[in-house]
């Protein structure tokens, strides 16, 4: 075992934390196990029993991080805002996006960092590995438009591959690979994200002043949503996250996170680490690995370098998916991704905690199939009458009581957290009251939805379907019954035969089947009633966050030259053959 576990603050908080999970999981299976087998459990009451121990581990000990972060010291925004030392390249990966967007944000980001008079520490890398020629000419034609900005000649550059190996872990290591001696450091965003100036100088000066400190996570908060589904998504990001991000930072300690964006790395580190394997075989377990942010930490953790989150930082920006099809898309791709680490939890070298951390981002999708086994399981034993049954007919309730407790406790400590250390005020005061109590009934009215979305895409991978890596839809906003129910038939008749099959075999267990059936045979219906919004944003009354009511400078710079680029769309002046012969 790594002795890391147990030394230092983090160590001991890891060891308190799962073994309070552990306690709390073996301490609920054993009173469901003595609840439904009695003296004489036989075979289902025990693979009952292991299931809910299972899931109910990790119910838990997500709900201590949201906890813990809870009750921890409220952090402080300490930005180092000297000259910096290093040369810093933003690296911005684009895939089939829209260049309009992409680039504005270039565009205002650059702005800032000139008007400090940084300019020269500060280069921007836009990493094109579109497919589509007619994009690719968008961002040609876009990039003449942004290279005009202030210090942009020299400063600001544009390349895009011939082939997307690797895709964005490729790209990356591409630049790496051939421009990344010429700096220091490197900060990489997504084409979404945003970033103010004050955020880049400090995570740069974090960096020049902590020589073993190689990769530096922020928290970004979700922005610009206009649908309900995106509205809620981002309120859950500005307000409950930012106590879950101190939760995990405090368990994590110097082996913590990357997720891809929204960071800065040490270039010689990550060069001489990082290096990602292609795994044998086809996908969906060979190939190149989908989430390769989780493997990079791990790598440079191993390599004896301090990756860190600090969710003090702020300033930090993204945008999210807008209806759950789109969330869904994405998700596919992640899941796929964590499954691939199964073939890395034994690498050699590892700590762990990286470890730790390989298996608890499988178990974030295997956990979906394994509730569903114990429903099945459930409603088996409800028919079978040789099985323990369930003396009293109070398990299904006593599991409902327990998710909904393991769920909603860390929601509203942090709503009173919230209330003493000023956060709500920020949120709207009293708004934050509608908004909490409206983002847990529309989360679990979602929760069957996307349970049944999950789980397909477990069954897929482990069937052998490749999902590859779809481009983002970032734009995509209302979505169409018709397009919803496209989406999610298979998920109605799932439910609607489940409902069939118990009210003929064991109409006592319908009404505690109702919860989760009855979203789920109305899937559509959600899809559709929660991209609501998209072509006029829902009223801010609910879920209005700190930054729709005072928002960041960096953010208004944003939607101003996005406005005023729109309003004067540029003319092509490179045509897609030339796009084609000079990729």
């Amino acid at each position: 075992m790594d002795e890391r576990l147990i030394t230092g603050r983090a160590g001991w908080l890891r060891l308190l934390t799962l073994g309070f999970a552990a306690a709390v999981s073996l301490t609920a299976g054993y009173a469901f196990l003595d609840l439904i087998g009695g003296n004489r459990p036989v075979f289902l009451d025990w693979v009952r029993t292991i299931l809910l121990v299972l899931t109910g581990f990790w119910l838990v000990w997500g709900g201590t991080i949201g906890l813990l972060g809870a009750l921890s010291p409220k952090p402080k925004r300490l930005l180092d805002l000297t000259r910096p030392e290093g040369k810093t390249a933003v690296l911005v990966p684009i895939y089939n996006e829209d260049p309009v967007e992409t680039f504005a944000r270039i565009a205002a980001m650059n702005r800032h960092i000139v008007a400090k008079g940084l300019g020269e520490h500060f280069h921007f890398a836009i990493l094109s590995d579109t497919t589509s020629l007619e994009v690719a000419a968008e961002e040609v034609s876009e990039f003449e438009r942004l290279i005009v900005e202030p210090e942009a000649p020299g400063r600001i550059f544009y390349r895009r591959r011939e082939r997307n190996i690797g895709r964005k872990a490729g790209n990356i290591e591409d630049f790496i690979a051939h421009s990344g001696a010429a700096y220091d450091y490197a900060i990489i965003l997504d084409a979404d994200s945003l970033m103010e100036a004050d955020t880049m100088l400090a995570m740069v000066r974090r960096m020049d002043s902590d020589p073993r400190l190689g990769l530096l996570q922020t928290v970004p908060v979700v922005i610009a949503a206009r649908t309900l589904f995106g509205r809620m998504m981002a309120y859950s990001s500005a307000y409950f996250s930012r106590y879950f991000a101190r939760g995990a930072a405090l368990l994590q300690g110097e082996d913590g996170p990357y997720w891809g964006h929204n960071a800065i790395v040490r270039v010689r580190a990550f060069a001489s680490c990082c290096g990602l394997p292609v795994l044998s075989g086809k996908p969906p377990y060979g190939g190149h690995i989908l989430s390769h942010d989780y493997v990079e930490a791990a790598l440079l953790a191993r390599g004896g370098w301090k990756v860190e989150v600090d969710p003090g930082l702020g300033g930090s920006f993204e945008q999210g998916p807008e209806n759950l099809i789109e969330y869904a898309k994405r998700d596919r791709r992640w899941c796929q991704g964590n499954l691939q680490h199964r073939r890395l939890i034994a690498a050699p070298g590892l700590k762990f905690w990286s470890r730790f951390t390989f298996v608890q981002g499988i178990m974030a999708y295997l956990a979906s199939p394994l509730w569903l086994l114990l429903m099945a399981a459930s409603l088996l034993s409800s028919l079978i009458p040789d099985s323990g049954g369930d003396r009293w007919g109070a398990t299904p309730w006593i599991i409902g009581v327990g998710v909904l407790t393991t769920l909603l406790l860390p929601k509203f400590a942090i709503a009173l957290r919230g209330a003493i250390d000023g956060t709500n005020a920020a949120f709207g005061g009293w708004r934050i009251i509608p908004s909490v109590l409206s983002e847990i009934v529309i989360s679990t009215i979602m929760a069957p939805v996307l349970l049944g979305f999950q789980s397909r895409a477990v069954f897929q991978i482990l069937f052998g379907m490749d999902g590859g890596w779809p481009a983002t839809e970032r734009d995509a906003r209302a979505v169409p019954l018709r397009t919803a129910f496209s989406a999610s038939w298979w998920i109605v008749l799932t439910a609607l035969a489940a409902l069939v099959f118990m009210a003929y075999a064991g109409p006592a267990f319908l009404p505690w089947l109702l919860p989760v059936a009855g979203p789920a045979l109305l899937a559509p219906f959600v899809i559709w009633a929660t991209a609501r919004g998209g072509d006029r944003p829902v009223s801010s009354w609910l879920f209005s966050t700190a930054n729709e009511r005072a928002p960041s400078p960096i953010i208004v710079e944003a939607n101003t030259i996005l406005a005023s680029w729109r309003a004067t769309e540029p003319v092509l002046t490179t045509s897609l053959a030339e796009v084609a012969v000079h990729a």
